[in-house]
């Protein structure tokens, strides 16, 4: 294992912006060494990345992420995180349930609508 990543080898690895990464430091996520301009990530940062984009795929926000690292570093430590996370997961879960439900009846209203104009093209002698 290397003691420190440079901030091109991270977003080569992970397919990243440096101003993505920069992001991430200005909002606390991760804490680079900084030797002059440079900036030298460790492995926990570089875990911590993974973790951050792990959870932006899965649709956290910035905060809700935030959230989730910092009770890490809290007394019960991981088994509030592992329990937290769980709990975020469930709810983003129930939204993405909420967001299927609701554009599944979004097209079965359109497939009504293209029916009505359909059948109404037929009754005038449009031939569709």
């Amino acid at each position: 294992m290397r003691d420190y990543y440079t901030i091109s080898e991270l977003t080569r690895e992970f397919g990243v912006s440096t101003r993505t990464l920069r992001f991430y430091e200005d909002e606390g996520l991760i804490q680079p060494v900084r030797r002059g301009r440079t900036r030298l990530y460790r492995p926990s940062d570089r875990h911590l990345v993974r973790q951050i984009l792990r959870g932006r795929r899965l649709g956290f926000s910035i905060s809700e992420i935030r959230e989730i690292i910092q009770i890490y570093h809290t007394p019960p430590g991981e088994v509030a995180q592992l329990n937290l996370l769980i709990e975020k997961i469930e709810e983003k879960r129930q939204h993405l349930r909420q967001k299927r439900r609701d554009l599944e009846d979004a097209l079965a209203e359109l497939d009504r609508a293209e029916e009505s104009c359909v059948e109404r093209l037929a009754e005038l002698g449009v031939k569709t």
